[in-house]
């Protein structure tokens, strides 16, 4: 039984919060502005399912499709992105209709989910279970069930076009995705990689009583010929507030296609490359942090601006996933505070950007 759910195709925004990113609305004594949420229409063409994903699996390979599950969540503006800038390219839209079955998930919603293991949840412990921290976050799978690739973000039309064809192609009985990645990536203008003033300079020791010295650890693994990379640097990393965050971090920058040796956090001698491979870090920039204890906490590997970069490094620095281990929920809260203090939160702009109301 197919097309008969209804599926929700315009998200609207709430008019008391957010959980992602913030509140929208207080009572009087909320002082900050709010902006950058946006509201997202879904395409009409995205599957209406009983959210029985065995079901839909089923009827994908039948169709001689694949299953994409897209987990989205209310005034969300990467998720924004994806339809209004990514969706929209006729390319990209042709290879999906032709090829995926979409569902769509809340990942706060109620709906009811078998999931692939057969057990059930609703859509906000589904996403739980499938560690959903991002949104848009995108899982691809086989005809067996078995994760193909999954997109933890946002990407830019044209990475998400590298991800949609290694998918669709069925790449992955050919090649690994981030070999694929490297090999049809487009190039940036500069060959090298840019430096910043918080990066630890010599040998590579990410012991926490060695070189990390008991300090947090962010790993910034990217590599030359970049465009990604160069906007992490133009655009994100320049804001003061960030470079303040990160001076409390033991923070390397890693070609990560390169020999450099170094130590992991659990004392493993090895190499930029081999360790990139060994953390399943697909492509550049990925950003990898880690606890005092050297134990990796949460990672960035796609487009985020100022507001939810900064809330990474400082959702591991000030111990908030200790207590919360939702990010979405802590960052929610934080933007909370921020506005209660009379401070404005901007969840959309580049470091070089007012405001987008």
């Amino acid at each position: 039984m197919r097309h008969i759910y209804p599926l929700p195709i315009l998200l609207a925004l709430p008019t008391i919060g957010m959980l992602l990113f913030g509140t929208v609305a207080h009572g009087s004594d909320a002082h900050g502005k709010f902006y950058g949420a946006k509201q997202t229409e879904y395409p009409d063409w995205f599957e209406h399912s009983f959210l029985d994903l065995k079901d839909d699996l089923a009827e994908a390979t039948r169709s001689n499709k694949r299953l994409m599950l897209l987990f989205t969540q209310n005034g969300c503006p990467y998720c924004n992105a994806l339809v209004e800038r990514n969706l929209a390219q006729k390319d990209i839209q042709d290879a999906i209709r032709k090829n995926l079955n979409v569902i769509h998930i809340n990942m706060w919603g109620d709906r009811e989910v078998t999931g692939l293991d057969g057990k059930s949840y609703t859509e906000k412990t589904y996403a739980a279970a499938m560690k959903v921290q991002f949104t848009p976050t995108l899982l691809f799978f086989d005809e067996q069930g078995k994760t193909v690739l999954r997109l933890n973000g946002y990407l830019p039309p044209n990475r998400f076009k590298i991800a949609i064809d290694y998918v669709t192609q069925k790449k992955e009985k050919e090649i690994g995705y981030r070999e694929y990645v490297a090999a049809n990536q487009p190039r940036a203008m500069t060959g090298n990689m840019q430096q910043e003033a918080f990066f630890c300079q010599g040998p590579v020791d990410l012991r926490p009583a060695a070189g990390a010295k008991g300090k947090p650890i962010a790993v910034f693994f990217e590599q030359r010929d970049c465009p990604d990379c160069d906007t992490l640097h133009g655009k994100v990393l320049q804001d003061k507030d960030i470079g303040d965050s990160l001076r409390h971090f033991h923070a390397v920058q890693l070609d990560m296609w390169s020999q450099t040796p170094l130590t992991t956090p659990d004392g493993k001698k090895t190499n930029a490359r081999d360790w990139a491979r060994a953390l399943d870090v697909k492509y550049a920039p990925t950003i990898v942090v880690f606890n005092e204890q050297g134990k990796e906490i949460i990672r960035s590997e796609a487009m985020f601006k100022v507001f939810h970069t900064r809330g990474i490094f400082d959702y591991v620095s000030s111990g908030g996933y200790r207590e919360q281990p939702s990010f979405q929920r802590w960052l929610s809260a934080r933007a909370d505070h921020f506005r209660e203090q009379g401070k404005d939160v901007d969840i959309w702009s580049y470091a070089d950007e007012k405001p987008q109301k």
